[in-house]
């Protein structure tokens, strides 16, 4: 037991390095790349202190260069399921009963390592496994997930520190306790500091995780258990399972010790598992959290009196970055006709000036698609643009998976607001343009606020402080990251709380302590000093 009190350190949002030629963060991600690419490995299960290698093992290859493996992992069946559950909950009571300081040393010494000896790994896992380039993915895997570790320690700091008013002759205190039971922490592919995170955040609080990372981020996954391990997690606290998401689903979801599910990926998938936790409710111990970040179709709404070189970089980068695989991407995005034309040469213009190609060329600003399903999809939305009468495509159209999952970046204009890649989240490389009216700009908000499910990201772009004003209030559930004279991506642990609402998530803001508190239950203490030895009132006298 601690007799002081813990005063954390200072969090300072890790600097992205610039990776420029001659640098020697560029010498070494690339060695460490050319390393990791000509050393294929096999990624085992994670359960307790055993690592598993199954027999019935799934191939890794890179997004660019598919026909290369990069090696295979394991494939759980329902007893290694089993296994990590049990394995979670045996490690519990020492962990939960850690002093926090000792909790916050793991992660803190996790972020020195992701900021230091693992960041030239990490980051070359991720361009490998999810094909980004080194911009993306420092960003990303170093600096995002190194923040993620830091903020949360203090976030987490600034939670124990709550506590209630005294009354008189009585202590009063707030426990914040860890869940009764495990969680269940699922990740998708794009972000590797978001699969590192879904873990870290509950566990920091005190509980322990059952991990079911995306199929396609298995060769970077293995670089965080890497990391968790040297950093000092306990066996057991975060166990990894990879293989069939519906039948790992349906095992941690039937257990009663499920205590809460931790999501990023997709609204179908998202729904599904809500709805069997509904249908299970009965048979948990607990009423089990339930904390999910699914998709976007985040817009760009320019005014006209937006700056024409500031709405060309938002929708740029806004749309192609990462070529569109970000659930903040700009995918739909409104123009005033006065300055519509200038805005869309612009674009056509930079997109034409893209290269294209591995992440290994650190020129290339698109790289591939994340898997072949998600390139047919593209390829299925681009050949319909080309057919139907109501949308043109103005530059790219073209794609090819011969050697990778390339889809050029292609920019369509639309005549209909309702048109299908309006609405629809396609999660690549596609944007689609609307231009109004200049007089018809009130009724276009309103079409910006009505057209999608979702409520995840968006962006206003104006010099009119009044149109800002007027657009902020109208728009307030359109977004859950609001953005005025940017793009609606890139949000920064720490200054830009992530989340959306709508068909989007539950709005718990990754990156801010409001999300920790989604991970414990407080308990309140009150002792009571001189306790009353008589039950007569003073009016009773």
């Amino acid at each position: 037991m601690s007799n002081s009190f813990f005063s954390v350190p200072k969090p300072v949002n890790e600097p992205v390095l610039d990776y420029r030629k001659g640098s020697t963060e560029r010498a070494e991600v690339l060695t460490t790349y050319k390393e990791m690419f000509s050393s294929p490995i096999t990624v085992p299960l994670y359960i307790g202190a055993e690592k598993v290698v199954t027999k019935k093992r799934a191939n890794m290859a890179p997004p660019h260069d598919h026909k290369h493996s990069l090696g295979t992992y394991s494939l759980a069946d329902k007893s290694h399921v089993e296994k990590a559950i049990a394995a979670a909950l045996n490690a519990k009571s020492d962990w939960e009963n850690m002093s926090f300081e000792h909790r916050a040393s793991v992660f803190l010494k996790a972020a020195d390592l992701i900021s230091g000896p693992y960041r030239a790994k990490i980051n070359a896992s991720t361009m490998l496994a999810q094909s980004k380039n080194i911009f993306q993915a420092e960003i990303d895997a170093a600096c995002e997930f190194a923040d993620f570790l830091r903020f949360g320690v203090k976030f987490a700091a600034d939670i124990y520190a709550q506590q209630p008013i005294q009354g008189d002759g009585v202590v009063n205190r707030l426990e914040y306790r860890a869940l009764e039971g495990f969680v269940y922490a699922v990740t998708p592919f794009n972000f590797t500091a978001i699969a590192g995170n879904i873990c870290a955040a509950p566990a920091l609080m005190g509980n322990v995780i059952v991990w079911k990372p995306s199929d396609h981020q298995m060769f970077s996954a293995k670089v965080i258990m890497d990391i968790f391990e040297e950093a000092g997690v306990p066996d057991g606290v975060i166990n990894l399972v990879s293989g069939d998401p519906v039948m790992i689903s349906d095992v941690v979801l039937e257990h009663p010790k499920f205590a809460g599910l931790h999501f990023t990926g997709s609204t179908e998938v998202f729904k599904n598992l809500w709805t069997q936790i509904g249908n299970n409710l009965s048979s948990y111990q607990n009423y089990p959290r339930v904390v999910g970040e699914t998709g976007g179709k985040d817009f760009i709404f320019a005014h006209h009196t937006a700056d024409i070189p500031t709405v060309i970089t938002a929708i740029t980068r806004g749309g192609y970055e990462f070529q569109g695989q970000k659930c903040s991407a700009a995918s739909r995005i409104y123009l005033p006709k006065s300055i519509a034309d200038k805005i869309l040469d612009g674009v056509v213009e930079n997109i034409k000036s893209f290269t294209i190609g591995s992440p290994e060329d650190m020129n290339n600003f698109i790289t591939a698609v994340i898997h072949e399903g998600s390139f047919d999809k593209l390829a299925h939305y681009i050949d319909q643009a080309k057919k139907d009468k109501d949308v043109e495509v103005l530059t790219g159209g073209t794609y090819d998976k011969s050697t990778g999952y390339f889809v050029h970046p292609t920019l369509l204009k639309t005549t209909n607001p309702h048109y299908i890649t309006m609405e629809t989240e396609l999660f690549g490389p596609v944007v689609t343009v609307y231009v109004y009216e200049d007089s018809e700009c009130e009724a276009t908000l309103d079409l910006v606020n009505t057209t999608s499910e979702y409520g995840l990201t968006g962006a206003i772009i104006a010099q009119d402080r009044k149109f800002i004003e007027d657009a902020s209030k109208k728009l307030r559930h359109a977004a859950g990251n609001f953005y005025i004279n940017d793009k609606p991506s890139g949000a920064v642990v720490g200054q830009q709380p992530f989340g959306g609402s709508r068909a989007s998530g539950t709005n718990d803001k990754a990156g801010s302590a409001l999300n920790l508190l989604r991970w414990v239950s407080p308990r309140l203490i009150k002792e009571t000093l001189v306790p009353a030895t008589d039950y007569r009132y003073p009016c009773m006298d």
